[in-house]
């Protein structure tokens, strides 16, 4: 392989999430080593012939103060936007080349720490801005957003303002209740990370059921005789799903002399007449938690993430086996009990509970990285690339492969 400019930077990403709770746009970490200079316009042109208007939308966020610089400097792309922190708005130099990209069209994303807000004077620069609330704020916005709940009248309200604005992303929002806050009462265009575990936290007393609208999907998708592989898709996209259907297709009672170790065997075999009438079944119990899909989405990119990692040639069922690994490694979330009892009621490989239980195995790499990638601590990524042997290059490229088209990259092939 020709060394190219992603062998140079190490990366990590961060989801945004819109307010009907899909995909909006993703903040790509750039690490880079303290004593190397990154060729930016390089790295553009590799971000850009993988990056098309049908992708989420990319902001770029780097601790290189001269990375930074060039990005600045460059001619603007669409739906690849520049991040610049508060911090670095100190420096005069700097300010100047935020102007003069601002004039030249380069889209740019004010962020800062918690409480800071963009100075006036260069406020107009930024299309968008990535607010951290701090904690009195946040306590302020869930009043407002329960005295609206409590039908209030409109002028006590508005005596106490929301500290959230519209059309801005907030970051590190701690609850469901303020994530509903900022997208859905107050207008935000997206909340950068999800509150997941608070989440999860809310069923603990209740299971989780599957998606009411992918098993909607999945009975039209059946009805109108569509392809095996778009079945396949949409199934493996929902992880309380796919469980669930492993385990009734490998269940006793289908009297069946044979264990279904992959979603594509048990298809086959069984049928789509089967999986309809099971469908069927799971659809008066099935949720419409709009808080529950970036849960379900984040851990389908990790396992998509993991097929793309996975160099197998044209080992389909390698591929698929090392996708549901990635699907499956956070499953005690979604299931709330221990992983070790819900691996256990699938007759998973070897390969697939080594990863998962022990950090151990061929496929224990490639979750270790897809994990690391999920975090703006990029050196981490770096240290296990040069543990496992692995060329930072192709993982950086099977990322970027992986997010420029996170709902239609699990096709024929890739899992």
């Amino acid at each position: 392989m020709v060394h190219t400019v992603l062998g140079d930077i190490s990366l990590g990403y961060q989801l945004i999430w819109n307010a009907l709770r899909h995909l909006g746009g993703i903040r790509l970490f750039i690490g880079t080593e303290e004593d190397q200079s990154v060729d930016a316009p390089h790295l553009m042109r590799s971000l850009t012939e993988l990056w098309s208007e049908q992708s989420p939308l990319l902001i770029l966020s780097t601790a290189s103060t001269s990375l930074l610089s060039n990005l600045l400097e460059l001619k603007p792309t669409p739906n690849i936007w520049i991040a610049v922190d508060q911090a670095r708005l100190q420096d005069p130099v700097m300010v100047q080349r935020v102007h003069q990209a601002h004039q030249r069209g380069v889209m740019l994303v004010w962020h800062g720490n918690p409480g800071e807000r963009a100075n006036a004077a260069i406020s107009h620069c930024f299309k968008r801005h990535m607010i951290n609330l701090t904690t009195g704020e946040a306590l302020a916005s869930l009043r407002v957003s329960l005295r609206k709940h409590n039908h209030n009248e409109p002028s006590q309200v508005s005596r106490t303002r929301s500290p959230v604005s519209a059309d801005q992303i907030y970051e590190f929002v701690a609850s469901h209740l303020l994530a509903e806050h900022c997208l859905d009462e107050q207008g935000a265009w997206g909340v950068a990370g999800w509150p997941m575990e608070e989440v999860l936290l809310g069923y603990r007393h209740q299971r989780i059921q599957p998606s009411h609208r992918a098993t909607v999907r999945l009975i039209e998708a059946i009805d109108d005789d569509v392809a095996m592989d778009h079945i396949e898709y949409i199934l493996s996209h929902d992880p309380i799903l796919f469980y669930r259907f492993m385990r009734y297709a490998n269940s006793a009672c289908l009297s069946l002399r044979t264990q279904f170790d992959t979603l594509r065997h048990a298809m086959m075999v069984l049928g789509v007449s089967l999986l309809r009438s099971w469908l069927l079944e799971q659809l008066p119990h099935a949720s419409n938690d709009m808080n529950l899909q970036p849960v379900r989405s984040a851990l389908v990119i990790r396992a998509d993430l993991m097929a793309q990692l996975l160099d197998a040639g044209d080992g389909d069922d390698l591929r698929r086996e090392i996708y549901q690994c990635g699907l499956l490694s956070q499953i005690d979330l979604l299931l709330g009990e221990p992983l070790v009892a819900a691996l256990a009621r699938l007759p998973l490989s070897d390969r697939v509970t080594s990863a998962i239980l022990n950090q151990s195995g061929p496929y224990a790499p490639y979750l270790e990285i897809a994990t690391a990638l999920e975090s703006p601590h990029t050196q981490a990524t770096r240290r296990l690339c040069h543990a496992h042997d692995l060329e930072l290059e192709t993982v950086n490229h099977a990322l970027l492969r992986t997010l420029s088209s996170p709902h239609e990259t699990i096709a024929k092939g890739h899992f």
